[in-house]
């Protein structure tokens, strides 16, 4: 049970800090699917995919005191600060972590902005589709977005590069 949580606090960990639940979300999504073992099931929502099971470990964390959740007002919204606390960091050195590719994955993915990994998760949400198909999707469910052809084609070079670099350590 703990490793699954384990996990997370590890990959907040490698980013430092991530701001933003949904960028949590499609952080651990995208690392997901390039290979790192996460096991919370994801399902398509209105922002991509999205884990409920991922927000309530989250959550489980924060009551711990393993994570440190920050929530600012940001003009008119609330945005959310993820840290690990002194006592997850404690609790991570009793768990063997043997994904040394994951801390430059999740550097990389936290320099992203949240528009882009809700791009790039939704892409891989999609993924065993053709290219045409799945720009298809994208421009009816996430019309609101208005992506354009070059920030997809974006989305799958970004796609190949961290899958690279997932694969280099």
């Amino acid at each position: 049970m703990f490793k699954d949580h384990a996990n997370i606090m590890n990959a907040i960990a490698s980013a430092g800090e991530v701001t933003g639940r949904k960028k949590l979300q499609k952080m651990i999504y995208i690392a997901k699917r390039i290979s790192f073992p996460f096991q919370e099931k994801f399902q398509f929502h209105f922002y991509g995919p999205y884990s409920e099971e991922l927000t309530l470990r989250v959550e489980e964390l924060c009551n711990l005191g393993y994570l440190h959740e920050n929530k600012e007002k940001k003009s008119g919204y609330f945005q959310y600060r993820y840290t690990l606390t002194p006592s997850g960091e404690e609790f991570l050195k009793h768990y063997e972590m043997d994904m040394p590719a994951l801390q430059p994955c999740m550097l990389d993915m936290n320099e992203q902005s949240a528009r882009f990994l809700e791009l790039v998760s939704t892409v891989l949400y999609f993924y065993e589709l053709s290219k045409e198909e799945v720009t298809e999707k994208i421009h009816t469910l996430k019309s609101k977005q208005k992506y354009t052809l070059e920030e997809i084609d974006e989305a799958y070079e970004y796609i190949v590069q961290i899958e690279e670099k997932a694969k280099l350590q």
